[in-house]
């Protein structure tokens, strides 16, 4: 029997069953809060939750492929994982990584927790404080890379080089158009899309940024409130993943560098010297920024979740509640890493774009849609129209307290994310590339904004809930900023029950991405990681997660996480100059958006010039 067989075998008589039935226990939890508190412990109600959801999906990801499947076969891309038996893996696991990428990586996170344990309060106050002065020195150097890449992104777009073809004229893309947006989008960003829906645009409104001139919690404040919302999730952010993306995929595709963060280094180097400790530095520093990146987003969601459902039925989950989930969310995405693109990130994607869909759509049928609709048309106005002094603006602690550290965290996330774009872009055209990677994005995202924000910000005008009230009684404001809003809204518990599954599948499809991309980059040069390669760096991320959530310095390494986003602002300005040096000297003859429609044009002669007699 072949291990697909036995893999289906095994998703049919196993995990099916086990799906339905906690299902169906999870689905009697929601819907008759009352058997949560009295007849299930929070602790046993959160198991039966995540055993849901990891059989659910960990259905998708083990069942078997054709390979007529999306149209190419699975060696088609470049994110393969060799699979060998378990003595051969285990025996040649550290003979196939790149150790000057792992061990500074497990050392570096080793190092700060025994830190963190021996002298918390001394290593968060200096954290802070060099977290503090970087975002608030470093605020024009964050702002200035962040429109250089839109502009640039919109020169890529519609200038002639957007015709190069990643891979050159005969290779034909892996995966169909629709498939490669969902598995853009859901990759490059996490579950703080589905808390801060209906949270940003609520604290705006509550104290308007300087650049909005409205009284608090006014009539006025509502616009740029949305407004702001739109602009820290826009055009801006997903274009800090597309300048570093695209570089990798040019110099990958069709100049045969390695695929490696590094390779941005290529116009400089030359592809046969990225081996050299510039270019070890840069993968090492990647590899910290996705595995600080992600595991502080676990806990962090970790964190949410559980303050979320604590609000809304009283469970308590106790101190084994966020090592329960950490540990059911990195069984998921791990078992999907494993599973490869072709697979489980693939399959697990496509679901959690298609109740992302569906939510938005749900929310819109029962929410306010005409105050919707005028007011987000409103706000996409004002965007447009605010975009360059927006984008320039920088007076005061608010900006670097709210724009400059939203840059750094994109900027942060950028690594995983832009290799794993490119990866993905073999037989595109950089333009469709942009096109994907920022203006669909970026489209998805608002969408989103306006919908969530708006519903919050009217029920809050309006009086029929204080969402703002029951947010200043926790913490961690934004996680529960969703729960009294969909209380006031008809099917109230169905939206709670969506959403809260949006929390965990877009979590998973970022963590199993940056799982596959990690175990890339620690790999040797030109070899495909192992399974046991990506078992070991999802447990890793998941272990710091939950390191990060006993130790009680969640905050403090999601804050050393945001510092590496500086770094690759700047790298991301080198990989603009060495990009346009290379495609300057190489990618002349290509035709830009605009002599596209010129020649599609007809042609029209001109009118010959009269003679004057002749008019007489």
């Amino acid at each position: 029997m072949s291990t697909g067989s036995q893999s289906g075998g095994f998703a049919g008589t196993v995990l099916v069953p086990l799906c339905a039935v906690s299902g169906g226990i999870v689905l009697a939890g929601f819907f008759f809060p009352e058997f949560i508190g009295e007849t299930v412990s929070g602790e046993a109600w959160l198991t039966v939750a995540l055993v849901f959801f990891s059989s659910g999906l960990g259905y998708l990801a083990v069942l078997p492929y054709s390979s007529d499947d999306e149209g190419t076969s699975p060696e088609s891309y470049l994110l393969r994982v060799r699979r060998r038996g378990v003595r051969e893996m285990l025996r040649g696991f550290l003979d196939r990584q790149e150790l000057a990428t792992l061990v500074p990586a497990v050392v570096l996170f080793a190092l700060f927790f025994l830190l963190q344990a021996a002298f918390p309060d001394s290593v968060s106050l200096v954290v802070d404080g060099v977290t503090d002065a970087v975002l608030g020195a470093g605020g024009p150097v964050f702002l200035g890379a962040v429109f250089v890449s839109v502009c640039y992104c919109l020169f890529l777009l519609l200038g002639p080089w957007g015709g190069v073809k990643l891979g050159g004229p005969d290779v034909e893309p892996s995966y169909t158009l629709p498939t490669y947006f969902t598995l853009v989008f859901t990759a490059g960003i996490a579950a703080g899309v589905v808390f801060w829906g209906p949270a940003e645009a609520l604290f705006h409104y509550q104290t308007p940024p300087p650049y909005v001139d409205a009284a608090p919690e006014s009539n006025a404040a509502i616009g740029g409130a949305l407004t702001y919302a739109l602009f820290h999730w826009g055009l801006s952010a997903w274009s800090a993943y597309a300048v570093i993306g695209v570089p990798i995929a040019y110099f990958v595709f069709n100049r045969g560098a390695p695929l490696r963060v590094s390779t941005i280094l290529a116009p400089f180097l030359g592809v046969e010297r990225l081996d050299s400790p510039w270019s070890r530095l840069v993968d090492t520093l990647a590899v910290f920024a996705i595995i600080g990146g992600i595991a502080t987003s676990v806990a962090l969601v970790s964190e949410q979740f559980l303050t979320g459902t604590n609000f809304q039925w009283g469970v308590t989950a106790g101190t084994l509640g966020p090592v329960l989930f950490v540990g059911g969310l990195t069984l998921i995405y791990t078992v999907s890493a494993v599973s490869g693109v072709h697979r489980g990130i693939r399959r697990i994607s496509g679901v959690t774009m298609l109740l992302f869909v569906l939510f938005a759509a749900l929310v819109v049928a029962v929410g306010p849609g005409s105050f919707v609709l005028e007011r987000g048309t409103r706000a996409l106005g004002n965007y447009a129209v605010n975009f360059v002094p927006l984008s320039v603006y920088l007076d005061g602690q608010w900006v670097a307290d709210w724009t400059v550290w939203n840059w750094s965290w994109w900027f942060s996330w950028a690594p995983f994310a832009g290799l794993f774009i490119a990866a993905l872009s073999r037989g595109r055209r950089v333009r469709t590339v942009v096109f994907v990677s920022v203006v669909a994005t970026s489209a998805a995202t608002m969408v989103w904004f306006l919908i969530l924000g708006g519903t919050s910000l009217f029920v809050q005008h309006t009086g029929q809930a204080d969402v703002l009230a029951v947010m200043s009684s926790y913490d961690s404001a934004e996680s529960v900023a969703g729960f009294p809003l969909f209380e006031a809204l008809p099917l109230g518990q169905l939206l709670m029950f969506l959403f809260l599954a949006l929390i965990i599948m877009f979590m998973a499809t970022s963590a199993d991405t940056s799982t596959l991309v990690v175990s890339t980059l620690a790999a040797e040069r030109g070899v495909a990681p192992s399974s046991a390669s990506i078992v070991f760096w999802g447990v890793l991320q998941g272990s710091v997660a939950v390191a990060a959530l006993l130790a009680g310095g969640a905050g403090t390494l999601q804050a050393l996480a945001v510092l590496t986003g500086g770094p690759f602002a700047v790298l991301s300005l080198v990989a603009l100059i060495g990009l346009t040096v290379t495609f300057y000297r190489h990618e002349g003859g290509h035709t830009s958006v605009i002599g596209h429609v010129r020649k599609r044009l007809p042609d029209v002669q001109a009118r010959p010039e009269l003679d004057p007699s002749d008019e007489e």
